[in-house]
């Protein structure tokens, strides 16, 4: 008995030398010479747009996860540092200037505070002395006696 696979094999046996002659004729229309010189030179843009297609689908595209992950991540970052500003600094901003009073007050504290620390005198550092090397003939070499 015949399996359904040697009956279909049968009938089609006889389109087989009709397909390889297609076959042939297609691949000889490509293979031709005259159609590799009609192709159009490649460009700068179309040689970088290839390069950048190249580029995804090596380098990002089967490691998406991982660049997802490392998306999300620097998310979490970005979001971690945004919500521990301080908001005394906004506060700051917006706050209005001191009044005048509060100047006055300012600079009667400085006042008494020069007062209780007293004068505030620098003392002049003595310049350094300079150094001039002497040839080895002119120095003194003293020796100690015991």
């Amino acid at each position: 008995m015949k399996t359904p696979r040697d009956i279909l094999f049968a009938r089609h046996q006889t389109a087989a030398p009709k397909l390889d002659a297609i076959r042939c004729e297609v691949v000889h229309k490509f293979n031709n010479k005259g159609t590799k010189e009609q192709r159009p030179p490649v460009s700068f843009v179309a040689w970088l747009l290839g390069c950048s297609n190249r580029l995804w689908l090596e380098m990002f595209f089967p490691c998406r996860r991982i660049w997802v992950g490392l998306a999300a991540v620097w998310i979490l970052i970005v979001a971690v540092n945004l919500s521990q500003r301080d908001p005394a600094e906004t506060m700051a901003r917006k706050s209005p200037p001191p009044s005048p009073e509060m100047i006055l007050t300012f600079r009667q504290q400085e006042l008494l505070l020069a007062e209780l620390i007293g004068p505030n005198e620098t003392q002049a550092a003595e310049p350094p002395k300079t150094f001039s090397p002497r040839p080895s003939s002119e120095r003194r070499f003293e020796t100690l006696t015991a």
